[in-house]
C-alpha cells in the first residue's frame, strides 16, 4: 500500500487529464446528484479506508447495493461539494467540520435514475463512528481499507444478467459493483494506489445486490 498523500490525491483530481477508466458515459446535462468518496486512516492500522453505505433494500433505485453517500443537489447547495456533505451528514451523521475537499472527479450520466452525478473526493480524520441516521436510506455502513479493497483476490469483473460488465470488488459478503466500483477505480488510479489483477476473472452480481428497478442494467458504456 503506498503511502497516503492527500497532497499528490489533490493534485491529480486538478490535473488537466482525468481518468479515463471510469468507462461510462458522461454527464448529459441532467438534474445533478454527488457522492462523497470520503478517505481516512483506519484505526489502530497503518492503512487508509474509504466509507460506502449499504443502501436499504426498500429503496426504489439501487436498493440493497453499496455505495457511496449522497444524493440529489437540492436549491439551499450551492455548490455539489455541499451537496455531499449535506448527504453524507444526514445518512451517516459526518461532521462536515471534519471532512477536508480533494476535489472532484468529471459527472456521469446514471441512466435508471436520471441523474448526472459527481464522485467529490474528500479526507477526514477517521476518528468518529459514522452510523446509518435513517434505516430506511441506509442499512449500514462499511469503512474497507484500501489494502484491502486493491488486493488482486478481491478483484474481479461483475457480469450482470442483462450484459453489463465492469470492475467490481468483492469483501467478505460485499459485492462492490457498477457505478460505485467505477468511481473507486478510477480514484485508485489517480491516486497510484491500483494494482495489478486478472480482468479475466468474471463473477456474476449476487441476488442480494440486484433487487432494483427492472430497468436498471449497470452504469451505460461511454
Amino acid at each position: 500500500m503506498p503511502v497516503w498523500d492527500p497532497a499528490l490525491l489533490r493534485s491529480a483530481l486538478a490535473g488537466p487529464v482525468r481518468p479515463g477508466g471510469i468507462g461510462i458515459r458522461p454527464g448529459v446535462g441532467a438534474r445533478e446528484a454527488a457522492v462523497l468518496v470520503l478517505l481516512g486512516p483506519t484505526p489502530g492500522v497503518e492503512d487508509v479506508d474509504v466509507t460506502l453505505v449499504e443502501r436499504a433494500s426498500t429503496l426504489r433505485h439501487h436498493a440493497g447495493q453499496i455505495a457511496f453517500p449522497g444524493g440529489a443537489r437540492d436549491p439551499g447547495d450551492v455548490t455539489l461539494e455541499d451537496t455531499a456533505l449535506r448527504e453524507a451528514e444526514e445518512e451517516i451523521g459526518l461532521d462536515p467540520a471534519d471532512v477536508e475537499m480533494l476535489g472532484r472527479l468529471p459527472s456521469v450520466h446514471v441512466e435508471v435514475s436520471s441523474f448526472d452525478v459527481t464522485a467529490v473526493v474528500a479526507r477526514w480524520s477517521g476518528q468518529h463512528p459514522l452510523t446509518p441516521r435513517d434505516p430506511a436510506e441506509v442499512a449500514a455502513v462499511h469503512r474497507v481499507p484500501l489494502s484491502v479493497l486493491t488486493a488482486a483476490e478481491h478483484r474481479v469483473t461483475a457480469t450482470h444478467p442483462r450484459g453489463y460488465t465492469g470492475p467490481a470488488f468483492v469483501v467478505d459478503d460485499l459485492f462492490v459493483w457498477g457505478l460505485t466500483a467505477h468511481l473507486l477505480d478510477a480514484v485508485l488510479d489517480l491516486a497510484g494506489w491500483q494494482l495489478p489483477w486478472d480482468t479475466a476473472v468474471r463473477h456474476a452480481v449476487p441476488r442480494r445486490f440486484l433487487n432494483d428497478s427492472r430497468r436498471d442494467r449497470g452504469p451505460r458504456p461511454a
